[in-house]
């Protein structure tokens, strides 16, 4: 039975297993820990304030959006939330059995759809925020206010590399192909 590794256990391993292989490691321990602390913030934040509220980080972060910048294109819901549209469509069918969300036709493009935060949706994202952010105070106390300002510029520099280049260097490592289909693990299809 696998038990749960410190961090500090996690890079000794990682160290006496890699040993003297030419790779870059404080860049590896860098992005190995933006990881695991998203994995262990999020894994808090649904055993706490989320699952009183029953919701999923996913649920969570769909309603975020809609609620900060309004009526918005179900594509552009997918891609703030970092989702695929087809997760993003399951998520709405949950949301909106449970009346938090609406969607509905674009008035001028009846192909698109828009998703809107339902009365019901808008009071309880008033109520569920406060305690959602009262977590983000807690998961970063040990910090000071300088230091996750610091981090926060720190991780915002990672994401606009990402985004501004990141295309750029796929094209690249795959040498211009689209990349192949994601698949979870299985074995291959056989053709």
């Amino acid at each position: 039975m696998t038990e749960h590794r410190s961090i500090r256990e996690t890079e000794k391993a990682v160290q006496a297993k890699l040993g003297d292989t030419p790779i870059r490691h404080v860049q590896m321990v860098a992005v190995a820990n933006i990881y695991r602390a998203a994995a262990a913030v999020r894994q808090h934040f649904e055993n706490s304030v989320l699952r009183g509220a029953e919701l999923s980080w996913t649920s969570f972060v769909v309603l975020w959006v809609v609620w900060i910048w309004g009526e918005t294109e179900t594509r552009h819901v997918a891609a703030e939330a970092g989702i695929s549209k087809g997760t993003l469509t399951g998520v709405c069918r949950t949301l909106q059995s449970r009346g938090l969300i609406e969607r509905n036709s674009h008035p001028s493009d009846g192909r698109l759809v828009l998703l809107r935060l339902t009365d019901q949706g808008e009071r309880l994202m008033a109520e569920v925020f406060p305690a959602f952010n009262a977590e983000e105070v807690f998961v970063s106390d040990r910090l000071t206010d300088e230091e996750c300002k610091t981090l926060a510029d720190l991780l915002r520099k990672i994401v606009v590399q990402t985004e501004e280049n990141g295309e750029e260097r796929r094209l690249a490592l795959l040498d211009g192909a689209d990349p192949r289909p994601r698949r979870s693990g299985r074995r291959p299809s056989r053709s």
